[in-house]
């Protein structure tokens, strides 16, 4: 019933731009901060940035500058931009919803590939 589908994932040269989107559904999206994950082999999966019902980012250190997290709510999808890509930002990433309040319930996308090489 709840999904969230990621896509826009894709292979970028260094210091190229990338946008991901993720579309929910079977939510309350308005209910849910929004946040995008990745994760490389052999690596664990971080936190890249979160987005708050009411629209509070974070960043993780790593990308600050370069990637923004963003939500339209009327089409239940958020969005990452990443700019200026590096190599180390290679890694699935993955969408990640979790209601506000009750914040056991939580639910995962399928993830989606970033490829940054030359």
């Amino acid at each position: 019933q709840v999904q969230l589908v990621e896509s826009g994932g894709g292979l970028v040269q260094p210091g190229g731009s990338l946008r991901l989107s993720c579309a929910a559904s079977g939510i309350i999206f308005s209910s849910y901060a929004m946040g995008w994950y990745r994760q490389a082999p052999g690596k664990q999966r971080e936190l890249v940035a979160a987005i708050t019902s009411g629209g509070s980012t974070n960043y993780a250190d790593s990308v600050k500058g370069r990637f923004t997290i963003s939500r339209d709510n009327a089409k239940n999808t958020v969005y990452l931009q990443m700019n200026s890509l590096k190599p180390e930002d290679t890694a699935v990433y993955y969408c990640n919803a979790r209601h506000r309040i009750f914040r056991t319930d939580e639910y995962w996308g399928q993830g989606t590939q970033v490829t940054v090489s030359s």
